[in-house]
């Protein structure tokens, strides 16, 4: 009796679906309520059913061959995978186990003990499993690169738990044998690069930061080196070392391509530095040319003009008045063709760099009508020709720019020479101007001060000045010639 009670509440109490059937006629004797939720069954239309009437699929003879080695006790139990169908006509799927009960000694049949447990939720589970595990091998046999797993471990041994198909392409060895040999990829990096790969893969370990980096390889293979990049985020593994998850990339092209890109500016930087030096060069001559040859005949015909003058008949005004009018113009063709020299390139240069900017900042004040006060920490610096001009070039083309944009008041000039080279600040107090206007296309005047002070391998800045304003800084190094 007390067994009796005990089954009952074991049947009323399982999670599992429990069905007692009787071993001749295979009819159910008893079922518990979560077989009966299940299947959508009262007690009563269930009491008048066998397994074969439930389960999708399962005939007697294939029932009855299950059984068997029940009934004559080789086995203890037995397993049946099979589909349960509902009174709805829905079905789901059930993993089951059998047990043969002997014909109790007080009287009785022998029963059939049957134990299902609903697989519903697992078969989804597997379903969907399948369903990303195709969508994202999809992604990786079209993604353009390696896709791999990377574990560092506490031991400092290192692991690819997951390489894509692309590692033979890209690295020329297979991923089973980079899987079973790791420290391979550390052997393909040339010995240049391989320090930068082990200080950022320690750095992203240590801040647990996105690893990024880019080297070169040997592929034996094809006798080749390759520019790849590593992308990856780290986390934390379950041995305590560190697993990344990223993708490798071919980058040789576009390393080609940028270096292309820098010769190419390089070349283009000299030839202006060329074009630059040309141009000062025929200025210079062309200078000198007009206050000698030019300034030298002006000179002559003045004292010849001169002399008719003083052999002209006193009685005689209107050829004197017209000597006169003709001394005044050789006079002004004399100050204008001095004024010309002077612009093309002015001769106060040849002595020394500071004299030219303490000149041509008292000639900027004269034309702009506001003070602009010169400083310097030296009288005297000695520069390579080529690099007073840029410096006095760029100065000229800043005042320029301060009396178009600057609408300013004041400005200041402060010249320094210092152990590694000479610094220019040309600071004003007007409007300012803002970083985007450096980048217009029609800049031509800040990046032309720029490619000056690049060709003599100097840098020039413009940034704001605190108060309002802007100051243009130039950075020129001493030249060793």
């Amino acid at each position: 009796m007390m067994q009796l009670q005990c089954l009952a509440a074991i049947m009323r109490g399982a999670f599992n679906e429990i069905y007692i059937f009787d071993a001749d006629t295979l009819g159910f004797i008893e079922t518990n309520q979560a077989a009966r939720d299940n299947l959508q069954y009262s007690e009563a239309e269930l009491a008048a059913m066998t397994p074969v009437q439930i389960a999708s699929g399962l005939d007697l003879d294939a029932l009855a061959a299950l059984l068997q080695p029940l009934r004559t006790g080789d086995t203890a139990q037995a397993t049946l995978d099979t589909i349960h169908v509902r009174k709805d006509g829905s079905s789901y799927p059930l993993q089951c186990r059998l047990f043969h009960c002997a014909a109790p000694e007080t009287g009785g049949a022998a029963t059939f003990v049957l134990i299902g447990n609903d697989v519903s939720t697992q078969h989804a589970s597997a379903e969907a499993l399948g369903i990303s595990e195709s969508r994202f091998h999809a992604i990786v046999s079209n993604t353009p690169g390696l896709v791999y797993q990377f574990v560092w471990r506490p031991d400092g041994q290192t692991s690819f738990p997951y390489l894509g198909d692309g590692c033979r392409a890209l690295l020329g060895i297979t991923s089973e044998h980079l899987r079973s040999v790791p420290s391979q990829f550390v052997e393909l990096i040339l010995p240049i690069d391989r320090p930068s790969y082990l200080e950022s893969m320690a750095a992203s370990a240590a801040e647990l930061k996105s690893w990024n980096w880019e080297g070169r390889i040997w592929i034996d293979a094809w006798r080749d080196v390759k520019w790849i990049n590593l992308r990856s985020t780290p986390r934390i593994a379950k041995n305590g070392g560190v697993q990344w998850e990223g993708i490798m990339s071919n980058i040789t092209q576009s390393k080609l391509e940028e270096s292309e890109i820098k010769q190419s500016r390089a070349r283009l930087a000299e030839l202006s530095a060329h074009v630059d030096r040309v141009k000062e060069q025929e200025r210079t001559r062309i200078a000198r040319e007009i206050h000698d040859d030019i300034g030298g005949n002006l000179t002559a015909i003045k004292m010849a003009l001169s002399l008719l003058t003083n052999r002209l008949p006193a009685n005689n005004p209107v050829l004197r008045d017209k000597t006169a009018y003709v001394e005044l113009l050789v006079d002004r063709t004399i100050d204008s063709a001095h004024m010309i020299a002077r612009d093309l390139r002015p001769s106060i240069l040849d002595f020394g760099v500071v004299a030219a900017l303490d000149w041509q900042t008292r000639e900027s004040e004269k034309q702009l009508g506001f003070p602009c006060q010169f400083s310097a920490n030296v009288s005297e610096i000695e520069l390579h020709p080529d690099q007073a001009t840029a410096i006095f070039r760029i100065f000229q083309e800043a005042m320029t720019n301060i009396a178009k944009h600057a609408q300013a008041s004041r400005v200041g000039v402060n010249l320094i020479r210092h152990d590694a080279g000479v610094t220019l600040k040309i600071a004003d107090n007007g409007v300012g101007i803002a970083a985007a206007d450096c980048l217009k296309s029609q800049s031509f005047g800040i990046r032309g001060m720029v490619e000056r002070a690049q060709a003599m391998g100097g840098e020039l800045t413009v940034g704001p000045v605190a108060g309002g304003g802007s100051v243009v800084t130039v950075e020129l190094p001493l030249s060793a010639d």
